[in-house]
Formats: structure tokens, sequence, C-alpha cells
């Protein structure tokens, strides 16, 4: 049995399958067909399926290192920056991650609920920033993590064809700031 559990010959599978995922959603982006991906990898559609049984669960799984860096790199600037700083570089990093397979920023919402190391780090990262920017009084109340999840995702959108897509972003992630911002009530 290999590190992750799967007899050695379903694990090269499982390898196997990720590596033409990866290469067929950056080729032509995460809306390929899961036939497709079955195909380049060499494996029949039931491995595949068996593997992973949504699309959403592929992509998690291909996301899953770049997502857990996204979680690591902000957590190791976190003494460095303050909370609006922080939350705005992890919502730029994820942004420009997301937008790395074109079309998946249209189901991150679902595909980081898979449960993958990396889904559950920006999770828990994102909950971490999220609530450290309210209570310094920076982002509203009513904002959520699944609002920001939304946003990411129509910003990654907007920057999917573009060949440098970091100001783009910077510039979204600004907007979405000031409709976030907590603003002070004056009676």
């Amino acid at each position: 049995m290999s590190e992750s559990g799967l007899r050695a010959d379903a694990e090269r599978n499982r390898q196997r399958i990720l590596v033409a995922a990866e290469a067929l959603f950056l080729e032509r982006g995460a809306s390929v067909s899961l036939d497709e991906v079955a195909k380049r990898a060499k494996v029949g559609a039931g491995t595949l399926y068996r593997r992973f049984p949504t699309r959403e669960a592929l992509l998690a799984a291909t996301s899953n290192e770049r997502f857990t860096s996204v979680a690591e790199a902000s957590r190791a600037r976190d003494a460095d920056h303050g909370p609006e700083e922080a939350l705005r570089h992890f919502l730029e990093e994820l942004a420009l991650n997301t937008s790395v397979y074109r079309s998946l920023a249209a189901s991150l919402g679902t595909v980081i609920q898979h449960g993958t190391p990396g889904c559950n780090a920006i999770t828990e990262e994102g909950h971490r920033l999220l609530r450290r920017a309210k209570e310094a009084g920076i982002v509203r109340e009513d904002a959520s993590f699944d609002d920001i999840i939304c946003v990411v995702s129509a910003i990654s959108i907007a920057v999917e064809k573009e060949t440098a897509p970091a100001p783009r972003v910077a510039h979204l992630v600004d907007l979405l700031f000031n409709g976030m911002r907590a603003h002070l009530q004056i009676r």
C-alpha cells in the first residue's frame, strides 16, 4: 500500500489521471470532458470515476497544491501585514490561482467543499482572515466567506483570458474592498 492507502497500481492510475487532468485543464480549461481525461491517462472511465466521482472532485485534487501554497503563503505573511493587506493579498492570490484553469472559477464554491488538504486550508485561512478583518473594523459584519468566494470567482472569470492578469485582479480586489469596507454611521 502507498501513503495514500491505495494499492501501488491504483496509486499509479490516480497519479496518471491527475497528470492528464492537469495538462488538459491547462490546455483547454476545466470544462474538458472527463472521458478525454481518462483517455489521455490511459485508464478506463470507471477507474477515473471511482477515484474522482465528479468534475469538482478532480478539480479539487488538481488544485490541491496550488490552494495549499496560497494558504501557507498567507500564514507566512501574517506577521508582516495588517488585517486589510493580508486579506487583500489572499484574495488576489486565490483569484490568480483560480484563473489558472479556464472555467474553474465558475465552480470554485463547490470545488473548495471537497475536503482536500488544499481546499480545507483555503477555507480555514479565508475564514481566519475575514474574522481578523471584521475584528479590526475593516470589513462589514455581514460579509461572509461565501460572499468572498463568489466575488473571487467573478474576478477570476473576468481575467481568465488576460495574459497578465495581476494588475486587473488587484484593481478588482480594490473595488471589492470598497464595497466590503465597514463604514462608520454618523447620526
